[in-house]
Formats: structure tokens, sequence, C-alpha cells
């Protein structure tokens, strides 16, 4: 294991035990150093990993501090961070996911009925509604919530269009490994709420169209975004 990965796993566990706490200020650095016995150039690239994702909030002259996330989120932020440094791994999965839902989509355009077509409208105007009665920020935590749940439940229902019990198992069992990706997407990226939105929607109208080769479109397209963000957000501190 990479030292820098290491040094990450440490803050991690410091935070599940209770060390490090929402809003504390984190030791100086020689000092967190000798007693996590790392070496500041490890420490340096640990902190900067985990204040690119909103773990750590560095602020010039005063210090370091755990952000006020709260424990769950600081602790799955750092298991992401760890992920990302598997990028080519985690672009394999999003591959394996882009190949098989544009796939499903596709199927799903020609055989989705009236019904299924208000049932992913209702789920568009629930989502929206439930976002603007929130009253929070495009990178709130509940708001994300919100939108990872909304986000998880239509991805699901689209693929359970394509009527393939197999294809549905495969992509469920991959989208408990993306979550952690959705949401820090949408912690990080001001845009990514209303831009999944929008992708929702040239989703549901491809296939109210009952346009296949649209619908594999737009679905490639959304999920390329995710890819996207993984490559920009690991090369910050390549």
């Amino acid at each position: 294991m990479a030292l820098t990965d290491e040094a990450i796993l440490t803050i991690k566990q410091m935070i599940i035990d209770g060390e490090l706490k929402p809003g504390d200020r984190l030791p100086p650095e020689k000092e967190l150093g000798v007693h996590l016995g790392l070496s500041r150039n490890s420490l340096r690239e640990a902190v900067k990993a985990l204040e690119v994702i909103g773990v750590l909030d560095v602020r010039r002259g005063d210090g370091t501090y755990v952000t006020d996330l709260g424990t769950d989120y600081l602790t799955d932020a750092v298991s992401f961070i760890l992920d990302l440094h598997q990028e080519s791994s985690l672009l394999e999965l999003f591959e394996v996911r882009r190949i098989l839902e544009a796939a499903a989509v596709e199927k799903a355009a020609a055989r989705i009925t009236d019904q299924d077509i208000l049932e992913l409208e209702e789920q568009m105007q629930t989502i929206r509604q439930a976002l603007q009665q929130g009253g929070a920020t495009d990178t709130d935590v509940s708001t994300i919530n919100t939108l990872v749940e909304h986000d998880i439940a239509f991805h699901q229902f689209v693929l359970n269009l394509a009527d393939n019990s197999y294809l549905a198992s495969l992509t469920d069992s991959l989208a408990s490994h993306t979550t952690r990706v959705r949401i820090w997407r949408g912690l990080t990226d001001s845009q990514a709420v209303e831009r999944t939105l929008i992708e929702h929607q040239a989703i549901v109208d491809a296939l109210t169209e009952r346009n296949p080769a649209l619908a594999r479109a737009v679905m490639t397209h959304h999920i390329c975004g995710v890819e996207r963000f993984i490559k920009e957000t690991s090369s910050l501190w390549a």
C-alpha cells in the first residue's frame, strides 16, 4: 500500500475512533506526522487529497480542520478517495455499467408502456418537488442524499423495463459499488444536481419517443459524465 494511502487510512481511523470529530482542528503538521509515524510528504499528500473532496478544510494561516459533514459522511469520503486511488479499476466498473445500461435502455425503449412513461414522469416531478421544498443548496448533504436515492431508483426502474432479470441483477450489484462516487460528485460539483435532472429527463424523453438509438445515446452520455468526473478528480492530486 502506498504511504499516502496509509496516511489516509490512519486519518479515517482517527475519525472512526472519535480522535478527530467534525469541526476539530488537526494538530500541527510536524506533531501529527510524529504521532502517526508518517513522513511530512505522505501527510501533505493525504491532506491535499482529503481537502479536494471536502473532508478537510485547509485555512491558510489558521490550520487544517475536519469539515462538518458528519462522521458517517467523512468516513465514506475517505473510502471514496481510496477508491479513486484505484482509478483504473473504478473506471472499468463504470465502463461495465455504461455498456450494460446503454443496452438495457435501448431494449426498454422498444417495449415501454404508456403507464411506464407516466411513472417515470412522476418520479421526475417528485424529485424536483422534494429538492425545491428542501430549500437546501445544491451541495448540501440532505440535497445530495435525496438526489442519490432518486438516481438509484430511477436507473433501477429503467433497467427493469428491459425485462431481463439477469441484466437487472448485474446492474443492481454494480450500484452498491458506485454510490460513493454519486455522493461525492454531488458534494464537490455544484452543477451535479441540475445536470443529473436534465440528463434523466433526456432519458425519459427518449423513452417517451420510443427511440432506442436515442435512448442508448443519452444514457451513454449520462454515465460518461461520471467517468469524466473520476478522471478529473483523481488528476487533482496525481
